[in-house]
């Protein structure tokens, strides 16, 4: 596999009650050092980016897992929390919310709940997140949609 690259601009302007930005390829931010730190809050800060980049790995990991193994998805929503405590550590919770269509059968929703689990365990961002003893965990609900009554 040839070696991923991935290019992002940082802008700075001021002090801790400054502003900043960021810029990749898709990409485009406000940065800020959080009110409780001493700065403005006015952008996303380190932890959010941290947290959004695993559930945006997550969720493509999970979405490719559910479409090779042709399961009949008709929404897929997703909430995910980071919370740093001085006891936990570094913790992140996704919470992904999976609803079929009305012809999905039992086998159906047994594969969309192992494959939360096997999401969790294919995604790269989550893995070295992981390694750095950050806490990762899935806590997956999947319904069926209720067909048209007639």
């Amino acid at each position: 596999m040839a070696d991923v690259k991935t290019n992002v601009k940082t802008v700075w302007n001021g002090d801790t009650k400054g502003n900043g930005s960021m810029k990749a390829n898709y990409l485009n931010t406000k940065i800020a050092i959080p009110e409780s730190s001493g700065g403005t809050g006015e952008g996303t800060d380190p932890k959010e980016l941290l947290v959004t980049s695993a559930a945006a790995c997550y969720t493509m990991t999970l979405v490719a897992m559910l479409e090779a193994r042709k399961l009949p998805v008709d929404q897929f929503t997703m909430n995910s929390e980071g919370t740093n405590s001085r006891e936990e550590g570094f913790q992140i919770i996704h919470y992904p919310y999976i609803i079929l269509s009305a012809n999905a059968t039992e086998k159906d929703i047994q594969s969309v709940n192992r494959a939360f689990t096997s999401a969790d365990k294919g995604c790269a961002v989550g893995n070295m997140l992981k390694k750095a003893d950050v806490q990762i965990d899935i806590v997956g609900n999947v319904s069926v949609e209720f067909g048209e009554e007639g």
